[in-house]
């Protein structure tokens, strides 16, 4: 007890120490609101938002408050959470995201309800979403306000709810797991930059403060990558293969998974890898230090952690890196991925292609790489 009532003491001895305005580059940014906390509880934190500027975050109302309000871990999982299903406006998407990371992402196909997107997303890791934000990029109906409350999480965002959804995440009686869950109305989605060349919403220049706090300021990421047309069969060439080109033709659902792959990939900590079927992450292999680790720590994931009732074979792999030996597509064969999409650059690639061919693998490439150190 003495140990809360002193960090207790430290958050309120630091919570108005940050300025109400900032200057960074040039540009003015206010305080929006202290937070509950910053990355730890012992880290005080507060939220700022340009001056001039409104977006799918700066604009969010809470629509349902938590007992101790959002902290910055909160808003980054919003943020990387809305990053994923900003790709999909037009068809119901959710992701789930834990620590910065998704836990699973999924965008419905034909016939499927928003409940059925949700359970996909959420299935892939149940046990990794206990306690997670939930995004969804249309608006949250009843039936899927219960499934949400079924299963402890923090935060849900859209950017809508139904009266009926509303009353559901307000009812403290029958739902006690969640009564402190946080339900955000987010602004505009589909102001959010996806593409580059698009004007970024609020000039979002991502920044990076260095552990003596020194900036670095960087352009934020966006893909070229505008439809499965930007997805071409994979090709190399080099003194040992001479050129090669990807054979195997994936199928019009494989072709769709890859570009949903690639989508979710932009906001998974490198090294990356996603595998997905029939518009559902089955595993998300992240933050390992090589291309082939990353593989088999997905299939290992799937596994141990998927819930659901589809199987591997068939599925799709995104990396967000290139393969700088084939060693990842043959474990990603092994396992039943049958199609895979990643960016060219090694100097292997044509020794990749190669082996994928003679594995059945459709191998396509990417115009860029998508490493995301956060």
């Amino acid at each position: 007890m003495a140990a809360k009532l002193a960090r207790n003491s430290y958050l309120t001895q630091n919570i108005g120490d940050f300025p109400s305005e900032i200057t960074v580059g040039g540009r003015r940014y206010v305080k929006a609101t202290d937070l509950r906390y910053g990355t730890n509880p012992h880290q005080p934190a507060a939220f700022y938002a340009p001056a001039d500027a409104h977006g799918a975050i700066m604009d969010m109302k809470t629509l349902k408050s938590g007992k101790n309000g959002l902290s910055q871990t909160n808003l980054e999982d919003i943020s990387g959470a809305l990053n994923i299903v900003k790709y999909f406006c037009g068809t119901p998407a959710c992701a789930v995201m834990k620590h910065v990371n998704p836990s699973g992402a999924a965008v419905a196909r034909p016939g499927e309800t928003l409940r059925q997107v949700y359970i996909k997303a959420r299935d892939c890791d149940a046990r990794a979403a206990f306690g997670s934000v939930i995004a969804f990029n249309v608006t949250v109906d009843e039936e899927t306000a219960v499934e949400i409350m079924s299963t402890f999480c923090e935060c849900v965002v859209a950017p809508g709810y139904t009266p009926e959804a509303l009353a559901v995440f307000n009812d403290q009686e029958r739902f006690k797991l969640n009564k402190q869950i946080r339900i955000l109305q987010c602004g505009d989605i589909a102001r959010l930059p996806r593409y580059v060349g698009d004007d970024p919403e609020g000039n979002a220049n991502t920044l990076k403060v260095l552990c003596d706090g020194s900036l670095v300021i960087a352009a934020p990421l966006l893909t070229n990558v505008r439809s499965v047309e930007d997805l071409p069969p994979a090709s190399g060439e080099n003194r040992n293969c001479g050129p090669r080109t990807s054979t195997v033709e994936p199928t019009k659902e494989q072709l769709d998974d890859l570009l949903a792959a690639w989508y979710i990939n932009i906001s998974v900590r490198s090294n990356g890898v996603v595998i997905v079927k029939n518009g559902q992450t089955l595993a998300v292999g992240t933050g390992e230090q090589d291309r082939v680790g990353a593989v088999e720590q997905a299939i290992e994931k799937f596994s141990q952690k998927y819930t659901g009732d589809a199987t591997l074979e068939g599925a799709v792999m995104s990396s967000d890196g290139f393969f700088p030996f084939y060693d990842a597509v043959e474990t990603a064969a092994k396992a039943g991925i049958r199609a895979i999409v990643a960016p060219s650059g090694s100097l292997k690639d044509a020794d990749v292609v190669k082996r994928a061919n003679e594995l059945g693998v459709a191998l396509r490439h990417a115009p860029e790489r998508v490493f995301s150190h956060h």
